[in-house]
């Protein structure tokens, strides 16, 4: 399956510099961890005032001082369908500029390997179900996320070509919805499954006698827990070498109802549910194939009943939102 055998050499070793770009986010705050755990001792990391990572001569700057062996393309601009939608050129041009600024002076200055993370809306808004890595490109994106999701797709195929041309081991993941530590609750920004624990977390503590859920609740669904994809981002950076890219995710999606009902019993919520079905359901399905995932040697491990219940107790008594 690789291309080539890998070799003690190729692996990240504790000391190798590793520059964790995004590390406040959830996704790069999760990889942060996960290193940590591991025992790796030379993470590198900086916050957008202290590094424009639009900026390129700064990158380049960076990277020159730095000279990280390992990084992790975490950073972008992100947002939920109305700040996608709302502010168009800002999610392609700074999304474009992040990751052209860190891949080209990964190249520059010899970093071993890098891992692009993107995301599932680069598939077709029509595309089969489950998405496979190879329904890229074969049909129009949804509208409303088009920048973000062009913007990934380059990504996706400019560490494709610099592997082509330059001979440089970069390689990209695509994550399927995300939920843990260090997510967004704010009901105008976040996505549907933060947003649920909000609203019964406020249901329970005011006594709200019910809750609303937009739209019917019938569309279905994939979560991982951000911690699970850092050990897959982890696992595969220290193993996977191929030009295309991978999905990641559990291969598994729930009806949106079932969701609710799952958060509301997890909260402890006694009221009951109301749909508003004013309010869209939106793409009536969405499921990673995780076979070649699978077929690489990674499985999800955290349950979502588990992994839901480990958020709440982290958050039910601290100031959240």
């Amino acid at each position: 399956m690789f291309l080539h055998q890998i070799t003690e050499d190729d692996l990240m070793k504790l000391t190798d510099k590793i520059f964790i770009a995004g590390h406040r986010g959830m996704v790069g705050s999760a990889i942060l961890r996960k290193l940590e755990q591991a025992g790796h001792t030379q993470l590198i990391s900086r916050t957008s005032s202290e590094l424009d990572l639009r900026n390129q001569q700064d990158v380049n700057d960076f990277f020159q001082k730095e000279k990280p062996d390992y990084v992790f393309l975490a950073a972008a601009k992100v947002g939920g369908i109305l700040a996608n939608d709302t502010f168009r050129a800002e999610f392609l041009y700074d999304n474009l500029m992040i990751q052209s600024h860190i891949i080209h002076s990964s190249y520059l200055h010899g970093v071993k390997k890098l891992m692009f993370l993107g995301s599932s809306c680069i598939y077709p808004k029509l595309a089969p179900q489950p998405l496979k890595e190879e329904y890229l490109l074969t049909g129009l994106l949804e509208h409303t996320n088009e920048p973000y999701a062009i913007a990934k797709i380059a990504g996706i195929k400019m560490c494709e070509a610099y592997r082509a041309q330059y001979g440089c081991n970069f390689i990209s993941v695509m994550p399927t919805n995300l939920y843990g530590p260090n997510d967004n609750y704010d009901l105008q920004k976040s996505h549907v499954l933060p947003a649920l624990i909000r609203k019964f977390h406020e249901g329970k503590k005011n006594n709200i006698p019910s809750v609303v859920l937009w739209g019917t609740g019938n569309p279905r669904r994939e979560f991982l827990h951000v911690d699970d994809l850092a050990e897959a981002c982890v696992f595969l950076m220290k193993t996977y070498d191929e030009a295309g890219f991978l999905n990641i995710g559990r291969g598994e999606d729930i009806p949106i109802k079932e969701l609710a009902l799952l958060i509301k019993k997890i909260v402890g919520y006694e009221g009951e549910i109301t749909h508003d079905t004013q309010k869209p359901d939106g793409t009536p399905r969405k499921l990673m194939d995780v076979s070649k995932l699978t077929q690489a040697g990674w499985k999800a491990s955290i349950s979502l009943e588990e992994g839901i219940a480990q958020v709440y107790e982290g958050l039910k008594d601290k100031e959240w939102y």
